[in-house]
């Protein structure tokens, strides 16, 4: 699991909230999609293409869903596009309609920290990018957002970035 994810587990225990993971959720059928199209790797621009916008039209369901049922979530995902101001208010109006308070939560690494933990993940959705570190910088967007996020030290065990976020969003 990346670190992003063990952050977001830590968090959505201590909230008893949904945790909703992009990859969970719709990786098995971007892996059909991949194959479809004659890609070997999920980081192939090809696929991505075709099922970005459902991928995270599937998320932001399944968040809705939870949300109107009155469980938070927790949302694991690059959210590359919703980095940006306009796509983020977009995506923050939508499931603000059922939240109290949506937040964007960024962990900065470096493109060598990146790698090292894609090593240490070992999931074969990375190969590629594992064995061309060159690559990586441009395959993965490693750019802060320009929406407002909160940004935990992405080093420390997943506890305690979590109970950082809790203590500024209580703030």
């Amino acid at each position: 699991q990346s670190s992003t994810t063990n952050l977001s587990a830590a968090r959505a225990a201590h909230l008893g909230a949904a945790l909703l993971d992009i990859y969970c959720a719709t990786g098995p059928l971007n892996c059909v999609t991949s194959e479809l199209v004659g890609a070997t790797d999920l980081g192939d621009p090809r696929p991505a293409k075709l099922t970005r916008t459902a991928r995270y039209e599937t998320l932001l369901a399944l968040a809705e869903d939870n949300l109107r049922a009155g469980t938070s979530v927790i949302i694991v995902a690059p959210f590359t596009a919703e980095r940006e101001l306009g796509p983020w208010k977009i995506a923050a109006e939508r499931l603000g309609t059922y939240a109290d308070e949506i937040v964007l939560v960024w962990l900065q690494l470096s493109p060598r920290e990146l790698r090292e933990r894609l090593i240490a993940r070992a999931a074969s959705r990375d190969a590629t990018k594992i064995a061309n570190p060159e690559a990586l910088p441009p395959a993965i967007d490693l750019r802060p957002p320009l929406a407002p996020p909160l940004a935990p030290d992405p080093r420390q065990p997943p506890e305690e970035p979590a109970q950082a976020i809790c203590g500024q969003l209580i703030e």
